[in-house]
């Protein structure tokens, strides 16, 4: 019994998403507005589509990756993208840059804050 017990226990925390997208509201698309204090001026968004996933559309391309770091950590992991071009270039790579420097993240109503001890943050909102 006592085994059986722990087998669907274990069963169970293993069904647990303990990542971001567990915390985050469910089919959220999430749109960045400010990168470290200023305005990001270009449309930028993060969701999590599946536990332990990440996509999105930076400024030029659509984006995907793996974030499996438990909450509140944070690990923008095996970026891939599409490879358009487009005049938005520059802050695409911007934003590329700061995703993959974050390393915390905080989900509270329809705000995300993703930062790291070097003091950078970008904050999201939930887009309507």
């Amino acid at each position: 019994m006592i085994r059986a017990t722990v087998i669907a226990l274990a069963l169970l925390a293993s069904c647990t998403d303990e990542t971001i997208s567990g915390y985050a509201a469910d089919g959220a698309v999430w749109q960045l507005e400010t990168l470290n204090g200023k305005p990001f001026n270009t449309s930028a968004t993060l969701t999590f589509p599946e536990a332990g996933k990440i996509a999105g559309q930076a400024p030029c391309n659509s984006y995907f990756g793996q974030q499996t770091a438990p909450y509140p950590w944070f690990s923008a992991e095996a970026i891939g993208s599409t490879k358009r071009a487009c005049p938005d270039l520059k802050a695409e790579n911007t934003f590329f840059a700061a995703l993959g420097k974050m390393t915390l993240s905080e989900a509270a109503g329809n705000t995300l804050i993703l930062s790291n001890d070097a003091g950078d943050e970008m904050v999201f909102r939930v887009s309507e």
